[in-house]
């Protein structure tokens, strides 16, 4: 087998990596985009539904259009919440692993260990596997019509240093970690917001008593309503979950990368070894988002 041969798969199998990433990243943005339009269409419900029942005896008119908008947010909200739904959000975690597992697969290959250490049939292995996952997410293929690779080089991974410091160090310190990060700037945001409703609701209460408003009682079951859906929107979007899983991945790949930078003469099998655990807990971490998005 060529050198150029070789090279010609890692390049085409990287290709097919592209594929399947932008058409994850593409599902990503269709669930996340139905859960927000079906939350914002739930605020409205709830807020259109109060305005019509406040309008309707000295404005029928007006109160009859916000009845009628009312319903229709309502009726629009668990239509576009279903588009978010377990089937969707499996194909999009399911699209991500195909890419991450060709990925992951590239960079073992031009790392040239495990499986790949013999340079001779390297290409062919690589071209099986793939087309293996393939086979596996023959499901899936629907999601990648239309979309074509992005220009882009293959790593500059020669070896196992090199796969040290592009692979393993840049998943913790560029992915993981702020991945981490940022799903904590959620749940604290998320916190904040809720707190926010619930004083906002105790306000209005306790206005609404005080002075003997009874148009402000009505609005306080709306703040209740709405800071529901919005905590149901948090647990949909599992961001807890996210920044756990995330920091978890991350803590296991720095203690291989501690256990390896220990290693004094590492030898062919222990480099090997040491790449495949690498990328299972990559898989690992897919695995688990699999299970937990789409059930319970």
């Amino acid at each position: 087998m060529t050198v150029t041969h070789e090279n010609v798969t890692m390049r085409q199998v990287w290709d097919q990596q592209s594929v399947w990433s932008q058409s994850a990243n593409k599902l990503k943005r269709s669930v996340e985009t139905a859960r927000s339009r079906a939350l914002a269409l739930a605020v409205a419900a709830a807020i259109l539904g109060t305005a019509a029942a406040q309008t309707m005896d000295w404005q029928t008119w007006l109160g009859t259009s916000f009845a009628f908008l009312a319903a229709l947010t309502a009726g629009m909200s668990p239509v576009l919440a279903h588009r978010a739904g377990p089937g969707r959000m499996s194909d999009w975690i399911r699209t991500r692993a195909v890419s991450e597992a060709l990925k992951g697969e590239v960079y073992t290959c031009l790392a040239g260990v495990g499986p790949y250490e013999d340079a001779e049939n390297g290409a062919a292995l690589l071209a099986e596997r793939a087309r293996r996952f393939r086979v596996d997410a023959a499901d899936l293929v629907r999601h990648t019509t239309g979309i074509t690779a992005e220009a882009r080089p293959l790593p500059p991974v020669t070896g196992i240093d090199t796969y040290v410091d592009l692979r393993l160090r840049r998943q913790i310190d560029t992915y993981y970690r702020p991945k981490a990060a940022l799903m904590h700037r959620k749940v604290e945001l998320l916190g904040k917001v809720e707190v926010a409703f619930g004083a906002a609701g105790a306000l209005l209460a306790a206005a609404a008593g005080a002075f003997s408003l009874g148009g402000l009682a009505a609005w306080t079951g709306v703040i209740a309503s709405v800071s529901i859906a919005v905590t149901a929107h948090g647990i949909a979007q599992r961001y807890a979950y996210q920044q756990l899983e995330f920091l978890r991945t991350a803590e296991e790949l720095q203690q291989l990368l501690d256990a390896w930078q220990a290693e004094t003469t590492p030898s062919t099998e222990a480099s090997g070894a040491f790449v495949s655990r690498c990328e299972h807990v990559i898989s690992i971490q897919n695995e688990a988002w699999m299970i937990r998005w789409t059930v319970g």
